[in-house]
């Protein structure tokens, strides 16, 4: 195991192997069976790029090889940053088959963040687009690599700038095999981004075997088979349209994966119709407004089976409503990217499917609710939600004084939710930690707080919630100026922009005070500003 990483105990590691939860297949291996069984089977369609399993393996095992001919060797990190499409696929499994580790970044993340990144996970690589959107990531990759002097590639899926490395010149034929050995399934296959309460995010370890488990365990659940054709709307790179069940699960059972090229509904319904869609994965925000399209009423979506929502919990309304206009059936998916996965079944009652934020797809996950006192609390009663299981991790990495805090002596990971379980399922009411979810995105309070108070004009600062009908939640900026300065909202986000963050942590609203109610224990009282600003209850 690489070091920093925290691994499970050999009593529970032992258990795991022996009820068939843990495997010996890495993430390559599920791609290579997949293509031995279907060879000429359409894998993944982006665009007019249609690639079969075969096709698929074959530029996957030659990129690979180019990777390593390049200097890259196991357990290198690569800070990951493709955009959505058939080459995010084929350089993620690339890695995977080499035993490098991909730290996966988000498109919205900027250069403050894939700095952290990069430092915090020892990264040798960076992999960004060209240009998306507008956006020269070329640029930005240069930027980092002057303050990450570790970063010995620049790598660039499509055309790389001078001193930069493309994806597609480590490629020069389809036929080249790498020579490097496989990984052994208990090794760090990936290093995904927690929510990040205290700042910046931290780095979470997923070996083959364990992000493997809860692939294949939501896939079961999902109904994933040979006929399934998944679309990926969201970014892919995300743990949610990633592995829950996402396009690993997809890939793992032989089934075909849709990358949309957009998330409007005139793109995405369309999608749905033309590709004989039945599974897509979406979000709060795109929920409400596909859902309010008039394509709905127009479209064929006889081949959609399942609309799939997490990120952030879905009113029952909308629920409703989901099955109602898109003529099928409704999955909540509530999880998080530490591990547990919960969804309803599609077989579960209505009311179940319309309230609850499912149960735990695997048999071996454990969930408790306690008490501030860490009593477990009997069903129906709200408190904190912790976890273990075999695709749950034991720990951060690089992290022991964040771990003696977010993991119980017994190996539980407190989630940080409020919940309450009724006959195995699970109902959110709340969180516990100080994070925003802004329609699945989760934003740091204290990290942009930190951001705000590098502005000359601001004494104090603090981020709150406050409730959106489309998003759930929006970050507000209530500020204490210095005496004799004035602020505006855009004048604060002009100088946000200069920080290099992400533009959905971008404050939505701002709110100038004179002080700040504060605790006993000198604490901003949170709660007290939401309610004096009527931001409402979250």
């Amino acid at each position: 195991m690489l070091d920093g990483c925290v691994t499970w105990p050999a009593e529970f590691a032992q258990r795991y192997r022996d009820q068939g939860y843990w495997g010996d297949a890495t993430l390559f291996d599920v791609l290579a069976n997949a293509a031995k069984a279907h060879p000429d089977k359409i894998a993944v369609v982006d665009g007019d790029c249609r690639r079969s399993y075969s096709q698929l393996l074959r530029n996957v095992e030659a990129l690979a090889a180019g990777l390593y001919s390049m200097g890259l060797r196991p357990n290198d990190r690569v800070v990951f940053q493709l955009a959505n499409g058939a080459p995010l696929v084929e350089a993620f499994f690339a890695l995977a088959r080499i035993g490098a580790i991909a730290v996966l970044a988000l498109p919205a993340h900027r250069k403050s963040e894939i700095a952290h990144f990069a430092r915090a996970s020892g990264a040798v690589a960076l992999m960004v687009p060209d240009v998306v959107r507008g956006f020269d990531y070329r640029d930005m990759a240069r930027d980092v690599a002057a303050e990450c002097p570790d970063l010995r590639y620049l790598l660039v899926d499509g055309e790389a700038a001078s001193g930069q490395i493309g994806l597609r010149s480590l490629t020069p034929s389809s036929d080249a095999s790498c020579p490097c050995p496989q990984p052994a399934a208990e090794e760090v296959a990936l290093m995904l981004l927690s929510g990040g309460t205290t700042g910046l995010p931290k780095l979470i370890p997923r070996t083959h075997t364990d992000y493997l488990c809860g692939s294949l365990q939501s896939a079961r659940v999902a109904g994933f088979g040979t006929d399934t054709v998944f679309l990926a709307v969201l970014p892919m790179a995300h743990n949610y349209t990633l592995g829950a069940p996402g396009v690993v699960g997809a890939l793992a059972c032989g089934g075909t994966l849709v990358i949309a090229p957009a998330t409007a509904a005139e793109v995405v319904i369309p999608l749905i119709a033309s590709e004989r869609v039945t599974v897509i994965s979406a979000a709060v925000p795109l929920a409400a407004k596909w859902l309010a399209s008039d394509l709905l009423d127009q479209a064929d979506l006889s081949s959609l089976k399942v609309f799939m929502c997490g990120g952030a919990k879905l009113a029952p309304e909308l629920r409703r409503r989901v099955e109602q206009k898109f003529r099928c059936l409704y999955q909540e998916s509530y999880g998080t990217a530490e591990g547990l996965l919960n969804m309803t079944r599609l077989d579960d009652p209505e009311a179940v499917r319309m309230q609850s934020s499912g149960r735990p797809v695997s048999p071996a996950d454990e969930i408790r609710i306690v008490d501030p006192q860490g009593r477990e609390m009997p069903d129906g009663q709200t408190g904190e939600l912790q976890v273990r299981g075999p695709y749950t991790i034991r720990g951060y990495y690089r992290a022991p004084e964040i771990n003696a805090k977010a993991f119980t002596p017994d190996g539980f990971y407190r989630m940080g939710d409020v919940a309450r379980k009724t006959g195995g399922y699970l109902y959110l009411e709340g969180r516990i930690k100080e994070l925003i979810n802004r329609g699945g995105e989760k934003i740091s309070c204290e990290e942009i707080e930190n951001h705000i108070l590098a502005h000359p004009g601001i004494e104090s600062a603090c981020v709150v919630a406050m409730p959106d009908e489309v998003f759930g939640e929006k970050a507000c900026a209530v500020v204490v100026l210095r005496p004799g300065r004035k602020l505006v909202l855009s004048e604060l986000l002009e100088f946000l922009k200069g920080q290099d963050i992400a533009r959905f942590k971008m404050p939505e609203r701002l709110e100038v005070v004179n002080e700040f109610p504060i605790s006993p224990a000198g604490k901003i009282l949170r709660r007290e500003i939401q309610l004096a600003l009527k931001l409402g209850s979250t």
